[in-house]
């Protein structure tokens, strides 16, 4: 176990982590106390006691925790983390009691059968039942095409979701499959059962929530409940009340009997929409932020009681980040602010920074044009904001809401009659041309999943976008489609396109990178990425193609030959690469922007937003950070 209650040193203070430094993906109450458990992306696993305000964190995973359970009686909670391990932790004890080894992936969501019996679910597509006296795997079950998200047992029975858009039901001592539901249009990312009423309930992309009778089958209802995808649906253990939570930043509560629509919660700009959850006797309803704290609300009400961990210190995990010649950069984060930084020679400053008018939120896409003296930034809450750029300062101009989901991606067009329009990549599938006044130009769909990433071409009007659906495709500004380009089997991660615009690089879950001709659409070479997540991919020179994964390293593919050069350079994912003249920027979820040397990848330079962790984890060896 990995314990911060000794104080620790920092630049010369001492002081403790008591927060987590990371978004807090889920969070469970534990019966009969006032405390919660929590799991994040800063991989830690916390404590949280409403009643006396303590916050602890227990230890941490070597990677990032995407999910916490906890069991019937209190005593065990389980956090799934992408180091492909579940850690059971010993709550009266606050120590790991046992690690369960056996994915072959990232884990996304455990259930307690018993206090003996468990079962966890992976993108490696199985369902791995553990005996958890001994941490050995029981059964393996197989049967899901794509990634498996979402699990839960009611006695006999588990109910699975995930990728490949079905609900399944399962046998849980033959682990034969006894019922499917779907496939649907669209991603199922969240199952939750009532056995009150002997209903499942399953969130869809496409806003719906849909109910079927578990003894017929049947379908009972579907509750056009949100306009965007749902991330989390859970289900009151004392009322059978359906919780529901959407990219729209709705949490919304449905009443069990007349499925009517019961109370909304207050809106909380940093509310992590999968991370929410209801209080164990249904009284509340408990979720993590994107600030690494935790918060409450009366579900009767839907008023929110409070928040507990530090307030307004904020996340500076860096999600995205783009760069000039000059080694100028902006980049955006979790904490809602946009930084521009600078690199130069052996100097690296921290230049400004500045938040939306509206307030600081969540981004995940920004782009630095220095041609146009703008930046822009793409937000969770459906917005892109534009700032002009003056003398390294940031001044905020316009905000416009998209409504089509969060912005994953933004580009600034420099094709001729096209100068300085924006293009957002947007969750619900849709790809946004802006122009400078903030006048929406044109929404085109080229994909029917959340697009994840999209580049222009440097010279013509046309741009190339990925998929969490797997499909990676170039088209013209009139949103026509020109290729599919072939070889993926799961969610395209990124895209670029190379400087003289004739290839492009794309990275994948199903692990490969692949090299295509941009203008016919054919695969040129396909690079094995071994079994780390990638994440950012960047096509530095026509000969040079250099590849970040979530676990902190960047691979560089000399892709014309053989030759292969990688290197770990932070303690979390690194998000986006960014060209910055001779050198390569990347960003990381640590809190840290590097500047690379292309050749071999080391660090030159270094600037820091914040510090994740104090003291490395017991649970985390070289050899580990290093494969």
């Amino acid at each position: 176990m990995t314990t911060l209650s000794p104080a620790n040193r920092v630049g010369g203070a001492t002081r403790e982590f008591v927060r987590h430094r990371g978004p807090v993906t889920a969070v469970a109450g534990i019966p009969g106390s006032r405390a919660v458990v929590s799991s994040a992306y800063d991989g830690a696993v916390a404590r949280f006691d409403f009643g006396s305000g303590a916050v602890e964190l227990l230890g941490y995973h070597d990677h990032l925790a995407n999910k916490i359970t906890v069991n019937a009686a209190g005593s065990l909670a389980a956090s799934s983390s992408s180091d492909y391990s579940v850690n059971i932790w010993d709550l009266g004890r606050g120590s790991l009691a046992r690690r369960l080894i056996a994915h072959s992936d990232d884990v996304e969501d455990f259930a307690f059968v018993d206090d003996h019996l468990g079962v966890s679910v992976s993108r490696d597509c199985r369902i791995l039942v553990w005996d958890l006296d001994s941490g050995a795997v029981l059964r393996a079950i197989e049967g899901h095409e794509k990634d498996v998200l979402s699990v839960n047992c009611v006695g006999d029975q588990i109910f699975t979701s995930g990728d490949d858009m079905t609900l399944r039901v399962w046998d849980l001592r033959s682990g034969e499959l006894l019922r499917t539901w779907g496939p649907f249009d669209q991603e199922t990312d969240s199952c939750a059962v009532d056995p009150i009423h002997r209903r499942a309930v399953l969130g869809c992309d496409d806003g719906v929530v849909r109910i079927f009778a578990l003894d017929s089958g049947k379908s009972v209802a579907e509750i056009a409940a949100h306009a965007s995808g749902i991330k989390r649906v859970a289900v009151s253990p004392v009322s059978g009340d359906i919780l529901s939570a959407a990219y729209d930043q709705r949490l919304l509560v449905w009443d069990a009997e007349s499925l009517d629509l019961k109370a909304e919660l207050d809106s909380r700009p940093t509310t992590w929409e999968r991370s929410i959850n209801w209080s164990p006797d249904g009284a509340e309803i408990i979720a993590g932020t994107f600030d690494g704290t935790v918060l409450h609300w009366d579900s009767r009400s839907g008023r929110c009681l409070g928040e507990l961990g530090e307030r307004g210190a904020g996340n500076a995990c860096l999600n995205d980040v783009s760069a000039n010649a000059a080694g100028e950069f902006a980049t955006v984060s979790d904490d809602g602010r946009v930084r521009l930084g600078h690199f130069q020679a052996a100097n690296a400053t921290w230049l400004s920074d500045a938040e939306p008018t509206t307030g600081p939120v969540l981004a995940n896409a920004v782009v630095l044009d220095d041609k146009h003296g703008l930046v822009a930034a793409g937000c969770h809450d459906q917005k892109v904001v534009l700032f002009d750029k003056l003398d390294g300062s940031l001044r905020p101009r316009w905000e416009l809401p998209l409504g089509e989901g969060p912005i994953n991606c933004l580009r600034v067009a420099q094709s001729r009659g096209c100068e300085g329009q924006i293009f957002a990549a947007c969750y619900s599938g849709a790809v946004v041309c802006i122009g400078p006044e903030a006048e929406i130009l044109s929404r085109a769909r080229p994909h029917d999943g959340a697009v994840k990433a999209l580049r222009l071409h440097p010279e013509d009007r046309r741009g190339v976008s990925c998929c969490a659906g797997g499909s990676l495709r170039s088209w013209n500004f009139a949103g026509e489609i020109l290729h599919d380009f072939p070889g993926h089997l799961a969610i395209v991660d990124d895209v670029d396109i190379d400087p003289s615009g004739k290839l492009i690089a794309s990275v994948s879950r199903d692990f490969t990178m692949n090299v295509y001709d941009l203008s016919e659409g054919r695969l040129l070479r396909s690079f094995s990425l071994g079994r780390r997540s990638p994440k950012a991919v960047c096509f530095f020179d026509s000969d040079s193609v250099i590849v970040s994964n979530y676990w902190g390293s960047l691979t560089r593919f000399d892709w014309r030959g053989d030759t292969v050069v990688s290197r770990c350079i932070a303690e979390n994912g690194i998000s986006s690469l960014s060209r910055a003249g001779d050198h390569l920027i990347a960003v990381s979820y640590d809190g840290g922007a590097y500047l690379v040397r292309p050749s071999d990848l080391r660090v030159v330079g270094e600037l820091r937003g914040m510090r994740q962790r104090l003291v490395p984890s017991p649970l985390i060896t070289p050899a580990a950070v290093e494969a």
